[in-house]
């Protein structure tokens, strides 16, 4: 049994994250280049992304609109004013030796976000979101490194929240509910695979009681959850532990602000560097670029036509459908399974919602697990789905028949209703003359389910439907077994 993890007594973690998400413009931030993943290397470039001289940046609108709407999501301050900035850093994926970022004046100030932490509500803090361009990406072979400038140029938007976060799962959590809102805006794909959607935590611990940060670990380049919630654990512990080993020396001593990265195998955190300060990097205002300057009009209308949030979401499919917190929440929080389940809806009824949450997010992705996909990136689509289930509900099959027929849909990519014809013996058995004998066996074989059910109880009943299910193999008709089952106990009492 795995030992539950908790923060040894009388200390406390303290919390922040950093997101960079990639925005899905169809061009680069300052530039008329592509914004496409997997392109050839340098395939998608211009003499602003490899910084020619004379190349000047001019501001994507479509960026700006998406931030917008990320920051009214949360409903953030949307600056009618915000500034770039240039940041200096020398690195070969950076062609010229800066970031043009917004340091001092950014277009998203403040905010929150509200979602579920293990079923309690909890509400975190955004300090800011600023627009920036992406680096480049190193490439490393064998006996050689290259530089691929397709990333350079690419929007991002940069999410700061407060440090207001304690533990692992509420970072994680914090997390997950920013990348929902990006996707649900329509600002970000956030692939994290692809890299469109890469996590920084700051961490530090300190005595309770205490109010003062003391320094703090920054763990570069997160790209799941799940390691970011190991890492973060990892990390807590770590700090405790030296700081409990030099317990007699200064707190500021003891800990040096660094850069970490996290590895998997280890499940360690491992140095990179030690941490930057805004003085390194040498900020100053971007002269190639004029304020950007955002009409009231424009935010107010774009915060007029705000959607509907993933917590919003899940408490309407927990309140109004009856789904699980778990089975809610999987959807909710997928801007593509949310799609696929309201169109399931829309072809089922509302009351189906159980049967296809279930169809969804357990049987298909079991079986979907070993081809590594999701059911709305696969072949089975919300039609198809919807039309299994509806030959469940009419009797047409059994719900262990659809489960073989489920397993064809995988495997086959077809049809239910086509499997059925190609295979009679998912048909389920409808001859009275078949499972007549089969009634009477079970009927006397078990009187006592038989009494039980004539003084009321319906269990009783349904293990007899089981019992008869079980001898023809899940193929019976359940609405013939029900009917000659209730036949034969009544003809019995008169």
């Amino acid at each position: 049994m795995t030992k539950k993890y908790s923060i040894p007594s009388g200390w406390e973690a303290v919390i922040g994250l950093e997101i960079h998400a990639e925005l899905n413009t169809k061009s680069k931030l300052f530039s008329s280049a592509p914004n496409r993943f997997g392109d050839e290397p340098n395939s998608n470039i211009s003499p602003v992304c490899v910084a020619l001289p004379g190349a000047l940046p001019v501001l994507n609108k479509e960026a700006v609109k998406k931030a917008v709407q990320f920051g009214c999501a949360i409903n953030a301050h949307i600056a009618e004013k915000s500034l770039f900035d240039r940041k200096s850093y020398f690195y070969p994926d950076c062609p010229r030796n800066f970031q043009i970022t917004q340091f001092y004046h950014p277009i998203i100030e403040g905010g929150s976000l509200v979602t579920l932490v293990e079923g309690e509500e909890k509400e975190f803090a955004i300090n800011r979101a600023h627009l920036e361009d992406d680096a480049g990406m190193l490439k490393h072979f064998s006996s050689f490194a290259g530089v691929d400038y397709n990333r350079a140029g690419v929007p991002l938007l940069e999410i700061v929240t407060e440090p207001c976060m304690h533990t692992p799962k509420e970072a994680s959590s914090c997390a997950s509910a920013i990348k929902a809102i990006l996707e649900a805006v329509d600002a970000s794909d956030c692939n994290m695979q692809e890299g469109s959607l890469r996590i920084d935590v700051n961490i530090s611990v300190r005595k309770k009681g205490e109010t003062a940060l003391r320094n703090k670990i920054e763990i570069k380049n997160m790209n799941s959850f799940s390691n970011l919630e190991k890492a973060v654990r990892y990390e807590i512990l770590r700090q405790i532990e030296e700081y409990e080993k030099h317990s007699a020396l200064d707190p500021s001593t003891v800990i040096t602000p660094s850069t970490f990265r996290f590895d998997p195998t280890t499940m360690q955190t491992v140095l990179m560097r030690r941490k930057e300060g805004a003085d390194d990097y040498r900020y100053f205002p971007e002269p190639d670029l004029l304020p950007l300057v955002i009409e009231k009009s424009y935010i107010e209308e774009i915060r007029k036509n705000k959607i509907e949030l993933p917590l919003h979401k899940q408490k309407r499919y927990m309140d109004s459908l009856g789904l699980s917190t778990q089975h809610a929440y999987n959807l909710a929080y997928n801007k593509k399974s949310a799609f696929f389940f309201e169109k399931c809806l829309s072809l089922c009824s509302s009351e189906k919602a159980k049967s296809i949450a279930n169809w969804m997010l357990v049987e298909f992705a079991g079986r979907l697990k070993d081809k590594n996909l999701h059911i709305e990136d696969s072949s089975i689509t919300p039609e198809l789905l919807s039309t299994l289930i509806h030959l469940i509900d009419s009797g047409e099959i059994t719900g262990k028949i659809a489960k073989s027929i489920a397993d064809k849909m995988v495997e086959e990519q077809k049809d239910p209703q086509q499997i059925i014809n190609e295979n009679p013996h998912f048909m389920p058995i409808h001859d009275e003359a078949h499972l007549l004998p089969l009634v009477e066996e079970v009927l006397a074989a078990n009187p006592e389910s038989v009494a039980s059910y004539l003084s009321g109880r319906d269990r009783a009943f349904a293990f007899l439907v089981g019992q008869i299910m079980k001898k023809t193999q899940g193929a019976a008709s359940p609405q013939l077994v029900n009917k000659l089952l209730k036949e034969k106990i009544n003809n019995k009492q008169k």
